[in-house]
């Protein structure tokens, strides 16, 4: 039977961003998959070198824009470790639910790009519609829709008045209570199911196998959440991560579906345990230069991300490294899109919901 070569991106209508593979074909059977990565790389590592600490958290930031203010806040964490600094309660709070409000409008954005993708543009139009007022709350408490700038080592630079907090969590409920129906409609409409429901399988132990984090490996039934450490603030938080067992595409995306309920609970949780009235500290700032490495850890919409950074007691990191989790899901990835039809590929590369931004750093 005769091999054949294709190429799949770094443009296709389905992509969301330019992640390149050469896929090999008997058929239209996928044989194999060979990625490349790098066509985006952008040197950051090599920017710490040019950047002060002070500064560069402004350009960790831009890393992802979907995950712009966890990637702000991982490398803030990271700092405050080397340098010993206490970040107010209040501070840590607000970061809590800054983090949950955007793992709920990364998850909307990525289901609405599924739906594009299967064909759904009414559910693209829904999620989306819905995002845009994710967006407005960022933009309300942080003066930001995408990049957010509102981290600081040592705290937060801005505060939430407890007025503006319960409008908000208002706002979230409401916006829960008409993603339900959104919810349901990719839950069981036959033809969803019938594009997603057995494509794409990996079983819990190919997902460990291949090291799988995020969704990916809670859809494959592997209880493996970070937040579950306990730490910023979630050890006062209850809640159990989201796992399915069936591991296929529409198992990722019911992952993701229940995720969104999951974090306006936790942001309600948030609001009712934080110490009430504006006026509190929020920043305790750090002194001198940092001297120290350290590896910090957080869950963010896509899985989790790690941090290593080294630095010297000068103004300039000596080494800043962040595994994102696109990155670490790359290889689960192509071990699905290998025997599976060439029409299947497209919805295989987005149930990892790729950030090639993230990956090529």
């Amino acid at each position: 039977m005769k091999r054949t070569t294709i190429p799949f991106g770094p443009q296709h209508p389905v992509l969301p961003e330019p992640i390149v593979l050469d896929l090999i074909l008997e058929d239209e059977k996928v044989i194999d998959a060979i990625p490349t990565i790098g066509y985006i790389h952008r040197g950051l590592e090599m920017m710490v070198e040019r950047v002060e600490y002070t500064e560069m958290g402004f350009v960790v930031e831009r890393i992802c824009g979907i995950c712009s203010f966890m990637h702000g806040m991982g490398y803030c964490v990271s700092l405050e470790s080397i340098m010993n600094v206490e970040v107010p309660e209040r501070a840590r709070w607000l970061r809590l639910i800054w983090a949950e409000i955007s793992r709920v409008q990364s998850h909307l954005l990525w289901l609405g790009l599924g739906a594009d993708a299967f064909g759904f543009e009414n559910l693209f139009m829904h999620c989306w519609r819905m995002r845009e007022e994710i967006l407005d709350i960022f933009e309300q408490t942080t003066g930001g829709r995408i990049i957010h700038s509102v981290n600081r080592i040592g705290g937060v630079k801005r505060d939430i008045s407890d007025t503006e907090l319960a409008a908000i969590l208002a706002r979230l409920q409401q916006l829960g209570a008409e993603f339900k129906e959104t919810a349901r409609v990719f839950g069981t409409d036959p033809s969803i199911r019938h594009r997603l429901s057995g494509v794409g399988v990996l079983s819990m132990e190919d997902a460990r196998a291949v090291d799988a984090v995020g969704p990916m490996a809670r859809a494959s039934g592997i209880a493996m959440d970070t937040r579950l450490s306990g730490t910023f603030m979630y050890d006062h938080i209850d809640f159990q991560p989201i796992v399915e067992t069936a591991g296929d595409c529409l198992a990722r995306v019911l992952v993701r579906l229940r995720e969104v309920d999951q974090s306006i609970d936790i942001i309600r949780q948030a609001i009712d345990r934080m110490p009430k009235g504006e006026g509190m500290p929020l920043e305790n700032k750090p002194r001198g230069n940092p001297t120290g490495e350290v590896f910090t850890r957080l869950e963010q919409p896509r899985g989790e991300v790690l941090y290593y950074v080294k630095a010297n007691g000068t103004k300039n990191l000596e080494r800043f490294r962040a595994r994102t989790p696109t990155f670490a899901n790359i290889p689960a990835m192509i071990k699905l899109v290998k025997g599976s039809d060439l029409a299947d590929v497209p919805q295989i590369i987005l149930t990892i919901d790729p950030c090639i931004s993230c990956t090529e750093r």
